[in-house]
């Protein structure tokens, strides 16, 4: 796929999300729709697409909520991991290779590249994140960032 068609696909899913979740409250079936599109689209680079929530009871740990892919961690703290670090700097993380990340969490030894994006509320509080991984090596880029910090800004504000 070139770049212009990834950066067209992104922007056909994000319309479809947008359409499929407006008007929707569940965030459950917000997060359960987007983790589908996005794996279905980017199959088999996609290897484990889905969202850790910020756990109300215990705010400073990210549990897992939907996805598509094979089991995923139950709990992560923020801080910790790729997924910990965008949760604790709002901050997206690209990184190329997670076996070079300090303090990776390795919920399947097969995942060697992965994304993460911060996912804020309408108020603008950190509600969850979108984790990706691949079994690529060096499997996601800049397009990838844009296509997927545009979905996660809709996602719970549509």
């Amino acid at each position: 796929m070139t770049g212009e068609e990834k950066r067209a696909r992104y922007a056909e899913l994000r319309t479809e999300i947008a359409a499929v979740v407006a008007g929707e409250t569940s965030r459950t079936a917000r997060f359960a729709t987007a983790s589908c599109l996005l794996s279905e689209a980017f199959k088999p680079r996609f290897f484990w697409t889905g969202f850790y929530e910020v756990d109300p009871h215990k705010p400073s740990e990210l549990v897992v909520g939907p996805y598509q892919g094979t089991m995923g961690c139950l709990r992560i703290p923020f801080g910790r991991g790729v997924c910990g670090a965008a949760a604790a700097w709002l901050e997206t993380q690209l990184v190329a290779d997670v076996h070079a990340f300090a303090d990776h969490i390795a919920c399947d030894a097969r995942t060697n590249s992965e994304i993460v994006v911060p996912v804020l509320d309408a108020s603008g509080a950190l509600a969850a994140v979108l984790d990706v991984d691949s079994e690529q090596h060096d499997a996601f880029d800049e397009i990838d960032r844009e296509g997927l910090e545009a979905i996660c800004r809709d996602i719970l504000t549509v």
